[in-house]
């Protein structure tokens, strides 16, 4: 009895981080609402759900936090100085995969962490090796032209000079799905270009998104302090396409493929171009055929017409302009979106000051409206995986 008068106490003395009790098991159902803690880093960029383990994982740019259904803290990654934006679970190695920029370097990699290996709080990224990366030559390639034209090699302003092919600022929205153009079949890792929002260039109204087969991945995948220094990737994409949105403030944001509706969803920060609609959320179906076509906009070689690309087009639902046909919905989806099987997603909303952020998380019901394509759902128990 004396024993468990010791342990009780101890556990009201030292609480579990993040309020709630701890469990060796994580809850089975899906929550309808979800905290994903304050911390002292850049706002919430994105999320990961692993549906069948019962785990969400959040990146706040320089911070991974895990927990799981019921709400509990399981434990946080730290330690790197690049920006970590929207991830996703792969169920097929069960690792969290993230765009990771270095922009000063002009590098650019997917972070692929084993996320079952976060355990406890404060983690440090580069001593524990849960942290790898693989470096996206594609990216730097489209992210570096024009840069080292200025005056006396000097890097100009990238707002201010028509550097960056299709604007391209990097990386943002990562998810997995099939080949663009088909409904089934191997699940790729599809990584969108971020965008510049500059409104005096007329080549920065398409979103970039690329193709990779990961299966072999591991031939690439490096610690990030040694893959700054030896830049190991895929020399080349497994497909390259285009969706013309009109411009968007870098570009794609969230990017998620949900099984149940068969498309791909597309979250981004509104863009302030007065000749586009500039919703915030796009989609484009599976199963739609991407054309070679005009990247209007975009000069062709020698600066005559239009460089051509594999564009795919828009849903046909959501609100529509009549004025460019561009649709989508006025939905904010920039800093956590994801399908979780059965018509249900978790958007994510951000709040909270310097030094002091944090996510707010709820699980959504798909309405097929134009004006309000989501609402709150009632019930969270697991659906049938259509993910996993």
């Amino acid at each position: 009895m004396k024993i468990l008068s010791v342990i009780l106490a101890l556990a009201i003395a030292f609480p579990v981080p993040g309020g709630h009790a701890a469990s060796r098991r994580p809850a089975t159902d899906l929550p309808l609402t979800q905290n994903g803690g304050t911390w002292s880093s850049g706002h919430v960029q994105g999320i990961a759900v692993d549906v069948k383990g019962g785990y969400i994982y959040y990146s706040f740019t320089n911070l991974l936090a895990r927990y799981d259904f019921s709400g509990r803290l399981v434990g946080t990654l730290v330690g790197w100085d690049g920006h970590l934006g929207d991830l996703d679970f792969n169920p097929a190695d069960g690792k969290v995969y993230g765009s990771l920029e270095y922009k000063d370097k002009r590098a650019f990699y997917i972070a692929v962490i084993d996320a079952s290996r976060i355990d406890r709080v404060g983690i440090d990224a580069g001593q524990s090796g849960i942290l790898g990366a693989v470096y996206l030559p594609e990216v730097a390639k489209d992210y570096s032209t024009g840069l080292d034209r200025g005056p006396s090699g000097r890097v100009p302003d990238p707002d201010a000079f028509p550097a960056h092919r299709y604007g391209c600022s990097g990386i943002d929205g990562v998810a997995f799905g099939p080949e663009f153009g088909h409904e089934a079949g191997p699940l790729y890792l599809t990584v969108a270009y971020g965008i510049y929002g500059d409104t005096r260039r007329d080549d920065n109204d398409h979103q970039v998104l690329v193709q990779y087969d990961v299966t072999h991945w591991s031939r690439y995948n490096r610690p990030v302090a040694d893959a700054l220094r030896r830049h190991d990737g895929p020399a080349a994409v497994h497909g390259k396409y285009f969706v013309r949105t009109g411009n968007t403030r870098y570009g794609v944001q969230n990017l998620a493929y949900d099984p149940f509706l068969r498309r791909w969803f597309l979250g981004v920060y509104q863009g302030s171009k007065p000749a586009f609609p500039n919703y915030l959320l796009f989609a484009v179906d599976a199963a739609a055929t991407p054309g070679l076509t005009d990247l209007v906009g975009v000069p062709g070689p020698g600066g005559k017409g239009w460089e051509k690309g594999r564009v795919l087009p828009l849903a046909s639902d959501g609100l529509v302009d009549d004025a460019t046909g561009i649709r989508g919905w006025a939905q904010k989806a920039d800093v956590g979106f994801q399908p979780v099987g059965g018509g249900l997603y978790y958007l994510v909303r951000n709040s909270g000051e310097k030094g002091r952020q944090t996510a707010d998380l709820t699980l959504m019901r798909w309405t097929g409206e134009a004006a309000r394509p989501f609402e709150p759902a009632k019930t969270g128990p697991v659906p049938s995986a259509d993910l996993q």
